[in-house]
């Protein structure tokens, strides 16, 4: 009885197969999507790096609790605003990279 080899597919390859190839607008969202539930979970860490709960993280922010752990749980419904003012509650830098095309915009 001879043995089926499997084939194997990178992770690349499902994305391309399962979600849309990059630079199609469904690959665009889940990418989107992705950055977003990441920047929330960085948000969560460095509030409890901070040894704050979300209450008192939303008291310096000027929000409810409930608009903090919507955030932490993905930031895309989230104004760039809103997110400034959490990490400068939290005392932590941020940065943004802004990518034309193959090229990083850099402010002088």
């Amino acid at each position: 009885m001879a043995t089926k080899e499997l084939k194997t597919y990178s992770l690349a390859e499902m994305k391309d197969k399962y979600i849309g190839e990059v630079g199609t607008p469904s690959r665009d969202d889940y990418e989107y999507e992705l950055r977003m539930d990441v920047l929330g979970k960085m948000i969560k860490a460095a509030r409890q790096e901070r040894n704050l709960t979300q209450e008192e993280l939303g008291r310096l922010v000027g929000v409810q609790k409930a608009q903090i752990s919507k955030l932490e749980s993905s930031a895309n419904s989230a104004t760039i605003d809103t997110i400034i003012k959490v990490f400068k509650a939290l005392k932590a830098e941020i940065n943004f990279n802004v990518k034309l095309e193959d090229n990083f915009v850099k402010l002088a």
